[in-house]
């Protein structure tokens, strides 16, 4: 039976709680009194709680996140009618700012503020000797990250196997982006890396195969993030993945030579660019040189096997339509093979809030807190813009469309053209969400009939090609008529040394180049 239970529930299964695990590996002479129960919004409350109540703990910690404070408020209200003598602790980046007029702030004990790796067992170990504390709400100071236990060993094998596997070699930001928590967190702070390289070794003889680095600006200091090459490199193996948050403009001689020794498949780097209007851009205090991001993009698509997943926001103030959609244009003739559309979210605390007033900036009042509207871009507007992400991430992103995808706006911008598309889909089908494979192919290949000059038999083929990209061999019914034969190149299957979504932008065919 454990005391104490460290919880809180996973936006989707294969998510690890990294945090928790964190906690977990600090708890000291409580770590064998301590139970780590993870769970996923899409599980059932009343189940949820029956799990939790079984070890009957007398302290349950939950973690906040912007994804699942609804679901946990459920929870916590769940135990306080069934056993309200539970001492019930909440804590995250959701509940760390603002927690004066939050709902589940109020449902619980205690919340802890901040980096929470060691106040959480020191809060623990004053309440279950009786002692009470001076109030609601404990503030965690900034731990010294060389006092943290690393808490690596605390992924099982079935973690391993089946989940991300999260890893960190600093915390914090330099940059002060309005729209980020992490701009509030400054200086960058390492871990020691020698001791943070024993457990990426440890891991790796343990199974590991796919790496999930947190850090915001990996690139930053160059002597860690070279020797955290370095150490992989020397280890490398078919299948190991690494994924990396980048700064855009920061890709010395030196990095490049390591990042080009990797084999195709082997990195991902996600790249935040957020946007290319330099008036937004100053709007929100972000820094950033497009002539060295430009060039870097193009080192990275053109001499390395990097897979690059870029960023982009919609709704930041002083950004119009047309000036996203320039950026958008421009960040697809850099050639990413993702870029993530992301909508602005009003994250509690950010300094994002001083521009209210001034660009009309209203969010919704429920999590994630999207903006709704502001001066330049109305509802209607930002709703076609979610449209517009969520059939990217389907179309675009995927890789099950690679060939296809330019032909929705030919010669045009890449932008018009797929916003246009964007708004025949949602008029065709209604929906953003449940859109089988096969029936979105279908939706694509009308689509792209009724453009003027298109060859129904070479766009017939090249959907094919897309279609049995990821091993299917199937014809779908509304292409048989065009497909008099077989397409005679060999059909490209996906390579096994990354993530599937990132190894359908891998293959190859000798329709690339058309």
């Amino acid at each position: 039976m454990a005391e104490i239970v460290l919880t809180t529930l996973n936006a989707k299964y294969i998510h690890s709680a990294f945090g928790l695990r964190y906690l977990l590996a600090n708890m000291g002479e409580l770590r064998n009194r301590t139970e780590l129960l993870e769970f996923d919004i899409n599980q059932r409350p009343l189940e949820i709680v029956e799990k939790l109540l079984a070890p009957n703990p007398k302290i349950i910690g939950f973690g906040v996140y912007i994804w699942n404070t609804r679901e946990s408020l459920e929870v916590i209200e769940l135990i306080r009618q069934l056993v309200p003598e539970i001492t019930l602790i909440v804590g995250g980046p959701e509940v760390s700012f603002e927690f004066e007029t939050q709902a589940i702030v109020a449902a619980v004990d205690y919340v802890i503020t901040g980096e929470a790796d060691l106040k959480f067992a020191e809060v623990c170990a004053e309440l279950l000797a009786g002692k009470q504390l001076p109030g609601k709400v404990v503030a965690a100071e900034l731990p010294a990250l060389d006092k943290i236990a690393m808490p690596y060993v605390l992924y099982s094998d079935d973690d391993l196997a089946h989940r991300v596997i999260y890893v960190e070699a600093s915390r914090g930001c330099p940059f002060t982006c309005e729209f980020c928590l992490s701009s509030l967190d400054i200086p960058v702070r390492q871990f020691p890396l020698e001791r943070f390289l024993d457990a990426m070794a440890d891991l790796l003889k343990r199974g590991a195969t796919q790496f999930k680095f947190v850090d915001r600006t990996f690139n930053l200091n160059l002597i860690v993030s070279g020797a955290i090459l370095s150490f992989f490199q020397e280890r490398y193996f078919p299948g190991l993945f690494l994924h990396f948050e980048m700064i855009p403009d920061r890709l010395p001689p030196q990095l490049r030579e390591q990042i080009r020794a990797f084999p195709s498949g082997a990195l991902q780097f996600e790249v935040g660019i957020q946007t290319f209007d330099e008036a937004t851009s100053a709007n929100i205090s972000r820094r950033q040189n497009h002539d060295r991001l430009a060039e870097n993009f193009q080192f990275l698509r053109e001499e390395t096997g990097v897979h690059v997943h870029a960023d982009l926001i919609v709704g930041l103030p002083g950004e119009t339509l047309e000036s996203f959609g320039a950026g958008f244009d421009r960040l697809i003739a850099l050639g990413p093979q993702e870029i993530q559309v992301g909508i602005l979210k009003r994250l509690k605390g950010t300094p994002i809030m001083r521009h209210d007033a001034e660009w009309g900036m209203v969010y919704s009042p429920h999590p994630p807190f999207e903006i709704l509207r502001n001066k330049l871009l109305d509802f209607e507007t930002l709703q076609r813009l979610r449209r517009f992400a969520r059939y990217w991430d389907l179309v675009g992103n995927s890789g099950n469309f690679r060939e296809t995808t330019p032909l929705i706006w030919g010669e045009g911008s890449p932008f018009a053209g797929f916003l246009s598309f964007s708004n025949w889909l949602y008029e065709r089908s209604n929906r953003r969400h449940g859109i089988a494979l096969t029936q979105l192919a279908g939706f694509v290949f009308d689509y792209l009939l009724v453009r003027p000059g298109v060859n129904p038999v070479a766009v017939a083929e090249r959907l094919l090609r897309d279609y049995q990209r990821a091993g299917r061999s199937d014809v779908p019914l509304f292409l048989r008529e065009y497909i008099v034969e077989r397409v005679n190149e060999p059909v490209p299957t996906v390579k096994k040394n990354a993530p599937k979504r990132q190894s359908l932008h891998l293959t190859r065919s000798t329709s690339d180049n058309l």
